[in-house]
């Protein structure tokens, strides 16, 4: 008759612990990227629409003095705003990814790993940010054969690489908890194009406030496009002001990021239904 042995659990037999949240988050932009990276004819896809703004529609649109944003050329006062607008439609497809994930049987494998909802709701918002600055590199380029005069100095590129990593997260955000509620391509795509499209008219992206009616302008004060336009035309252009000042520029959308990834993250689960 044989004795039988006590075996004492070592470190390899013990049970894996969970993922941090930051690895977990980490990981989730790192595969975010890498399908960029992976899809040089996405890149190329991206030049197509500012090229058309500043190249067409921005000299086109200069013989209406009407629409001069005050002491710029109407071209430099309308490249942050392309530049916005490039983030704002990248990444407002986001909710698309999600639900294409659910069709293929990714999303479950999320949901199962020990990974918190709220570090792959938010991996996937930083990974839009870090999609969308290539978009800097093109608008620049433009606007410098455009003769824009850009600031240059190491901090405006900063701020501005800071502000459209804000943008996309946050309208990254906004697409992901529609894809979450309607949980179906067609209904997603039609309630994104008609948030989309008051979203980018109803800001400073392509005129003034000033041409506004004043019921309109109330509208924009609430708009998060409009503070994002206007950080960038403050650190992008050398003669561009910031109308609200930068820091409430760059103040606002850290709250409604916050907000929006918990909300998020609360409906995250439920997509798979």
């Amino acid at each position: 008759m044989h004795s039988e042995v006590a075996v004492q659990p070592s470190a390899w037999t013990e049970p894996v612990p969970r993922f941090s949240f930051l690895r977990a988050m980490a990981a989730v932009t790192e595969g975010e990227v890498r399908k960029l990276l992976h899809d040089p004819i996405e890149i190329v896809g991206r030049i197509i629409q500012p090229t058309v703004w500043i190249m067409i529609f921005a000299p086109v649109f200069s013989s209406f003095h009407m629409l001069q944003g005050g002491n710029l050329r109407y071209i430099d006062y309308i490249v942050p705003g392309i530049l916005a607008q490039s983030v704002l439609f990248i990444s407002v497809i986001y909710g698309v990814g999600l639900l294409w994930e659910r069709d293929l049987g990714l999303l479950q494998k999320f949901l199962v790993s020990p990974a918190s909802r709220g570090a792959l709701v938010l991996g996937k918002a930083i990974a839009s940010g870090l999609r969308n600055l290539p978009q800097i590199v093109i608008v620049y380029i433009l606007a410098s054969f455009a003769t824009v005069k850009l600031r240059w100095n190491p901090l405006s590129l900063l701020a501005v690489m800071v502000l459209v990593i804000l943008g996309s997260g946050l309208f990254c955000m906004i697409s992901m908890l529609v894809a979450c509620i309607m949980k179906n391509r067609e209904r997603f795509l039609g309630v994104n194009q008609l948030l989309t499209a008051p979203v980018f008219f109803a800001s400073n992206a392509l005129y003034p406030l000033t041409l506004m009616p004043w019921w309109l302008r109330k509208i924009c004060i609430f708009n998060p496009l409009t503070y994002i336009v206007d950080g960038l035309r403050g650190c992008m252009l050398a003669k561009g002001h910031s109308t609200y000042g930068l820091w409430l520029d760059f103040l606002i959308p850290i709250p409604m990021i916050a907000l929006l990834v918990m909300l998020t993250a609360w409906f995250y689960p439920r997509v798979e239904y």
